[in-house]
């Protein structure tokens, strides 16, 4: 049960966004701009980082959904993402998203600097400027969302295909609803 009396019967981030449109405009924009427009990374990619900065925060509507939206835009679908999410160390992904998730990592933990061997080991192993800053940038803000999410007790949905349907709409129609 949300701590918050949300007048409508949306799981997640969806309930709060319906219950306060006024905030949901802007983080749809920032979900947008974060996840869907031209970066340095492609969009699966993106979303890896967001469900797995969301799982180390232990937020199950953040990770499952994102994950879902991943998986969705990943050759390897779900099995890759389940991958990543147990243990990105051996999941079948280049050592340069790997090194992308490290960073994403640490980000999500005590506000500090990324450790300086952690972004050159993200240069050696290919990420430059541009992709170590949207990983920062992406787990960054993934964080605010888990905590906005996780902090308010919002509730899981109850159809377990209600993310892969979701990954339909994301994938077609954006975070703003407008492709």
């Amino acid at each position: 049960m949300p701590h918050i009396d949300l007048d409508n019967d949306q799981p997640g981030i969806r309930g709060l966004m319906a219950h306060r449109p006024d905030t949901a405009a802007p983080l749809g924009r920032l979900a947008e701009t974060l996840l869907r427009s031209p970066l340095s990374l492609e969009r699966g990619e993106r979303e890896l980082i967001a469900a797995y900065t969301s799982h180390l925060n232990s937020t199950p509507y953040c990770a499952l959904s994102h994950g879902a939206f991943a998986a969705a835009q990943l050759e390897e679908g779900h099995d890759l993402v389940d991958a990543v999410l147990a243990d990105p160390d051996t999941a079948p992904i280049t050592p340069r998203l790997r090194a992308l998730l490290r960073i994403a990592a640490e980000v999500r933990g005590p506000v500090r600097p990324v450790a300086s061997e952690t972004v050159a080991a993200a240069r050696a192993a290919g990420a430059d400027d541009r992709q170590i800053h949207d990983t920062v940038l992406i787990a960054a803000a993934f964080c605010m969302f888990n905590r906005y999410v996780t902090g308010l007790d919002t509730e899981l949905p109850e159809d377990p295909g209600y993310f892969d349907e979701a990954a339909k709409l994301i994938t077609t129609r954006g975070y703003t609803g407008r492709g």
